[in-house]
């Protein structure tokens, strides 16, 4: 386990108190079974905004505080325990992340302060189907004059619906699978000729599809260099995985609680279930993924902040494990529950559903383990 400074204890409860009392799983729920069209609440976007966590990777003359990734995990992992819906991971880690590694001063000094206010929420617009294929990337930029024209989709953006600006991954030349010839592009999202429609997904959160027709970006949307976008997208990925990671080990830790309490408190045969032999073994199976999924998640983090090289096998690494621990400590949750696992009034269905999703995102268990391989000279 990670060693935390006075100050990143004290983040860290803080999150843990408010989450609980200001935004806990029945505020998701309530949000989700009100048909409202929202899938998050502005109001605890606010107050999130508030206590400083969107300017937390923000440097602090943009008006963040620049704590590192490691403080942000922190927070993110609380979250994650009470499925709390935000557009915190996708536009102050996500977005941020894009600015700091591939933007120029002037894009930097035009959106970072936006994001540390909560008045712009930028996020990533990358996959164009349902698997995860940065360097298969079709969307095409073609250079006219000073600027470009994009035309194409994109599918499954993270808080798409509620954007204000996205960070486009675009071909401006070779063919789609090859490295060389990726562009990155901030675009606002009100530009003309985007369209944008809500993708419902089991986890009720702001999914969308984009279609860029013609959509006109002068020279100044460009974000790094030209044709040779993938090295810095695939850095920005890595953050994005380890991040999301995070959130997944917040919802996996608090889905073993939700177990461990009820194998402590569920009496059947006289007994309490806790103390039959065959559960025991899984939840000690299950505590053992627990504690093997921090330690990735927390050496992936820390290894951001030391800007170390090895950030992409211990981002692949860590969103591999803590995929493992949270598609079986969903299943669990459902399993050792019963018959009301299978409610939609129990809570376990809304973890199982954010779960899936999560897995998916950013890259499966099987990318992962693929990438990991690879990266390991296997």
């Amino acid at each position: 386990m990670a060693v935390l400074t006075e100050e990143q204890s004290l983040i860290k409860d803080q999150a843990s108190a408010w989450v609980v009392a200001k935004a806990p799983v029945g505020s998701f729920r309530a949000l989700r079974d009100s048909k409202s069209g929202q899938s998050f609440a502005p109001d605890t976007y606010k107050a999130m905004v508030d206590m400083g966590w969107s300017g937390i990777l923000v440097p602090q003359q943009y008006g963040g505080s620049d704590l590192g990734y490691l403080t942000f995990g922190l927070i993110l992992e609380q979250l994650g325990r009470q499925l709390t819906a935000s557009p915190l991971f996708s536009s102050s880690l996500v977005g941020v992340t894009a600015l700091l590694l591939a933007g120029n001063p002037a894009q930097k000094e035009a959106l970072l302060p936006g994001i540390a206010s909560g008045s712009v929420l930028l996020t990533l617009a990358l996959d164009e189907s349902s698997r995860h294929q940065p360097e298969h990337t079709a969307l095409q930029a073609v250079k006219r004059g000073e600027g470009f024209t994009l035309t194409g989709s994109k599918t499954f953006v993270a808080e798409g619906m509620c954007a204000t600006h996205f960070v486009v991954a675009a071909r401006t030349s070779g063919n789609p699978g090859d490295a060389q010839g990726i562009s990155l592009f901030v675009v606002p999202a009100d530009a003309s000729g985007i369209t944008r429609s809500a993708l419902p997904a089991i986890d009720s959160r702001d999914h969308a599809r984009l279609t860029l027709t013609n959509v006109q970006v002068g020279g100044t949307a460009l974000l790094g260099a030209l044709d040779d976008g993938l090295p810095v997208l695939e850095k920005i990925l890595d953050r994005a995985r380890i991040g999301i990671a995070a959130e997944m080990l917040g919802t996996a830790c608090q889905a073993f609680d939700m177990t461990l309490d009820y194998l402590k408190t569920r009496v059947q045969f006289g007994k309490v279930i806790g103390s039959f032999q065959a559960l025991g073994h899984r939840a000690a199976a299950m505590y053992s993924l627990m504690e093997q999924s921090r330690s990735c998640v927390e050496a992936a983090l820390q290894a951001v902040d030391a800007g170390a090289d090895n950030v992409p096998e211990l981002a692949s690494l860590a969103k591999c494990q803590v995929g493992k621990f949270l598609f079986a400590m969903s299943n669990e949750l459902i399993q050792i529950h019963g018959g009301i696992g299978m409610t939609d009034e129990f809570d376990a269905g809304l973890y199982l559903k954010r779960a899936r999703v999560l897995e998916a995102s950013f890259g499966n268990r099987a990318y992962h383990r693929d990438r990991y391989a690879r990266l390991m000279g296997f």
